[in-house]
């Protein structure tokens, strides 16, 4: 890999060939409306996942009922359409693999924390260009200041086989990240629209494939979303992509909180019982990792 690294700098070139992958999916047509009860009794905003298990079953449900009763005000209509279309599309979504995989960022999917970041990059800025795992070459790393933030090994296989649509057919991927600051968050997004997938294919093209160019990402901490990933981003996701929790599987490194049990304890699907499928990466996603989280969710389903 170190043999095709070179410093440069993004050429007009370069970034016009982004366009050119952004295609239109939806697999998803008419959203599968979740019936839930809701408890009248309000679960406290805080953070208390780890020590109230009863409380972490609820927490996900209520904040989504909460979000659905709220749709006809929400600005961010729904993207998504109904399993039963789905399934007869894609046999195997929802079961042999998921239907949506949600991707932590800092740590997991690329090596750097926003947070200690000192410049938001810029198209034209500072950039590396290498091999991308065999495919052509594209921009690998991308600076702020001095530091050069790059996705792990396995994030780009696994973002690869996702852009191929070959492996997995219908499945969609999105983020949710609890980036500390504003700023970070604002790091965080140029860097997805400057790192590639395949030449010419950004991490955002391919975000914004799955979803009509539809921005359904859930990153940062500020209101409405909160350090807690399961009291807030994935009851936004689910509302806003309507797939269900035992749909999905959850990448995240959990270096500063176990978010993967937070996830898991407390946000499930009401007709089954079932969580989201964790996977915890607290080398960043390895291929091994990606692997392991696919297997882990096929058996899930098959329990």
């Amino acid at each position: 890999m170190r043999n095709y690294l070179k410093t440069a700098f993004v050429t007009a070139a370069s970034i016009a060939r982004h366009n050119s992958y952004c295609k239109s999916s939806s697999d998803y047509h008419h959203q599968q409306q979740q019936q839930q009860q809701h408890n009248n009794n309000n679960i406290n905003n805080n953070n208390n996942i780890n020590n109230k298990n009863n409380d972490d079953k609820r927490v996900c449900a209520s904040t989504t009922t909460q979000l659905n009763s709220n749709n006809g005000n929400n600005k961010n209509s729904m993207v998504s359409s109904s399993s039963s279309s789905t399934t007869s599309s894609f046999p195997d979504l929802g079961i042999k693999y998921p239907a949506l995989v949600v991707f932590d960022l800092d740590a997991c999917l690329w090596d750097k924390e926003m947070y200690e970041m000192s410049v938001i990059p810029e198209p034209g800025g500072r950039v590396t260009m290498g091999d991308l795992n065999g495919r052509g070459e594209g921009v690998t790393g991308v600076y702020s200041g001095s530091d050069r933030i790059a996705l792990h090994k396995g994030s780009l296989i696994a973002l690869q086989e996702h852009a191929d649509k070959t492996k997995y057919p219908g499945m969609k991927i999105v983020l949710a990240s609890s980036a500390d600051t504003p700023f970070a968050e604002r790091v965080g997004r140029a860097t997805l629209k400057l790192l590639e997938v395949l030449p010419g294919m950004t991490v955002w093209d391919l975000l914004m494939r799955d979803w009509d160019g539809k921005d359904v990402n859930q990153i940062g901490r500020q209101p409405p979303l909160s350090s807690n990933k399961a009291q807030s981003h994935f009851p936004r996701i689910q509302q806003l992509t309507g797939i269900p929790y035992d749909k999905m599987l959850f990448f995240d490194d959990c270096n500063w909180g176990n978010h993967c049990r937070m996830v898991a304890n407390a946000c499930r699907n009401s007709d089954t019982g079932k969580p989201v499928v964790t996977h915890e990466t607290p080398r960043g996603i390895q291929e091994s990792d990606w692997r392991q989280g696919l297997e882990k969710f096929a058996k899930s389903v098959s329990k």
